[in-house]
């Protein structure tokens, strides 16, 4: 479909509109800024288990995932 992102394990493939994933690249990337940074504002473990529907993950093996799918929602939806 023109203008959109294809998201799908690869057998049924449900498309977004292009906007929105870039809306969800943008929110991936901030996600993954605040689970790396250090200080106040970064996200805490007890938000990274919220996050992760309450099961206890690793904070850096999350970080890693979610910067993963950041780079590739940007690299997807590049113009």
């Amino acid at each position: 479909m023109p203008g959109s992102t294809t998201l799908g394990p690869g057998h049924g493939v449900d498309a977004i509109e292009h906007p929105d994933a870039q809306r969800l690249a943008l929110v991936t990337r901030e996600l993954h800024r605040l689970l790396e940074m250090a200080g106040p504002n970064r996200i805490t473990d007890a938000q990274v288990a919220a996050l992760c529907g309450g099961e206890v993950h690793h904070r850096d093996e999350f970080t890693q995932w979610v910067g993963r799918v950041a780079q590739q929602l940007e690299r997807a939806t590049r113009s």
